[in-house]
């Protein structure tokens, strides 16, 4: 169902992973469910490999076994998880029925990435996310602006929802605290910015 109108308190659910130490296998995929930038209502867990494949596959089966079903929109920061591990916001666009908005701080430099991942195994697949991410976006967000890719959602609204959820600190609220709580899982303390 397209989002006509973006409310303050619409559902957002947003991933971030945890962060992981040299030579480690795997780390944690981190979901919140969030009311726009104000209450968190659930947590989502799953386990994902280093530099593997399964992060696409571990996202979307938390999303379809998920008990929140009022979830409007999925907000991820960026498309790589624990590494090089890419997901395809198409793919998860489709898979879910959910439109996809992808948060940046900065502009990736393209060529780099892809360069880094063509080192490593499977890398058609994950080129091919990274085009399938599409264009890049810009919003304007307090003093600053953040980049955004879309899957299944309009510019427009994408950034109204970026708008929307940015309640505390320059970066949707979603996505600040999925990154605290998965520092805090591996780590045993939330550490760094999102």
């Amino acid at each position: 169902m397209p989002i006509r109108k973006v409310k303050d308190e619409i559902r957002i659910l947003a991933f971030d992973d945890g962060p992981f130490t040299k030579g480690a296998n795997r780390t944690v995929l981190i979901g919140v469910v969030f009311r726009g930038g104000s209450f968190m209502d659930g947590v989502l867990k799953r386990d994902i490999t280093v530099d593997g494949t399964d992060a696409e596959a571990q996202l979307i089966g938390a999303v379809q076994q998920m008990k929140f079903k009022d979830v409007r929109v999925i907000m991820l920061d960026g498309i790589t998880f624990a590494g090089f591990n890419t997901v395809n916001i198409r793919k998860i666009n489709e898979a879910t029925r959910l439109p996809v908005v992808v948060v940046l701080r900065k502009k990736p430099n393209f060529d780099e990435f892809l360069n880094a991942m063509g080192r490593l195994p499977h890398s058609a697949e994950r080129t091919r996310c990274v085009k399938d991410a599409g264009e890049v976006f810009w919003v304007k967000v307090g003093d600053s602006r953040l980049a955004f890719q879309t899957a299944g959602i309009a510019e427009k609204e994408a950034a109204e929802i970026i708008g929307v959820s940015c309640s505390h600190a320059n970066m949707p609220e979603p996505l600040r605290i999925a990154h605290l709580i998965a520092g805090g899982v591996v780590l045993g303390e939330s550490v760094g910015r999102a």
